[in-house]
């Protein structure tokens, strides 16, 4: 390898490594708790209730109320804490695996596009554009699929797995796609190569104008968005294209479940890899 190339390959390391950083909080070590941004779940105490009440109406106000915590960067690195600011909830571990899948992908001339379902800020679907550009790769479309109104009631008859879920009492996770959009203009990456797909999945992945993928990524949560975003996107999948599941890990047990099933079904063998504890992937066999 020649000084020149040596060069090339820290400059995209150092940019990469600045990215994710930044989109996961490490950077600004973003650890702080926003108050009024997510509605409690269960019963909360009256204190709770009334601080949170309070919270809001001061966010009409453009006024934010935020606990302060101490950053954690073993939480952080795999993804168990919730940065109220950062792009992105995934932690370092899962994003230094999109960067390894995509630099696989490049290096072996996989081809098709790449996909994320259920993006929330956007952090991994800009994470994924930020290492196309840093490849130099101009032919690949990043797909940023997700309901952008956060996630759907359970149906708990179609899909039992999803009973007594309240994922969607969640107001923290409904981001616009306007938002969304924005955050990938702030890191530069928003181009014609990115085209976002607006709707309940069951409504816009089976339609999806998708050749063929080179990785998807699925962070739906519920067994409902995961099997559903198998069933539509995983025949597109090249040889030697990788399928990672964000909410593989046992906490949160229906996506995981959605996975087994669909494998079951359709007698998917290659080996899931952990990430870390919660994130796992394979990679679709070439033969």
């Amino acid at each position: 390898m020649t000084s020149d190339q040596t060069n090339s390959v820290d400059v995209r390391r150092l940019y990469l490594n600045i990215v994710k950083r930044s989109l996961t909080g490490a950077l600004a070590e973003d650890n702080d708790s926003v108050l009024g941004g997510i509605r409690w779940q269960g019963n909360p105490s009256l204190p709770k209730r009334l601080v949170s009440k309070f919270a809001s109406i001061a966010a009409k106000f453009d006024v934010e109320i935020a606990i302060k915590k101490r950053y954690d960067e073993t939480h952080r690195a795999v993804g168990l804490d919730w940065p109220s600011r950062a792009e992105s909830m995934i932690g370092l571990a899962r994003m230094t695996n999109i960067e390894e899948c995509v630099s696989t992908i490049v290096a072996e001339d996989v081809p098709g596009d790449l996909i994320e379902t259920g993006v929330w800020r956007g952090g991994a679907s800009i994470f994924m554009k930020a290492n196309l550009v840093a490849w130099g790769d101009v032919e690949r479309t990043v797909w940023v699929a997700d309901s952008f109104e956060g996630l759907p009631p359970p149906d708990p008859t179609r899909f039992p797995a999803d009973a007594g879920d309240r994922n969607h009492e969640l107001g923290g996770l409904a981001v616009g796609a306007r938002t969304v959009q924005h955050n990938f203009e702030r890191y530069g990456l928003l181009d014609e190569r990115v085209q976002f797909l607006v709707g309940w999945f069951k409504d816009t992945l089976p339609s999806a104008p998708v050749e063929s993928l080179a990785l998807m990524r699925l962070d739906g949560d519920m067994y409902e968005s995961t099997i559903q975003a198998l069933e539509s996107l995983y025949p597109k999948l090249s040889p030697g294209g990788f399928c990672i599941i964000d909410d593989y890990g046992s906490h949160s047990s229906q996506a995981g479940q959605a996975v087994r099933d669909y494998r079951r079904m359709h007698s998917i063998d290659e080996e899931i890899i952990d990430i870390d504890g919660s994130g796992a992937f394979w990679r679709r066999s070439s033969s």
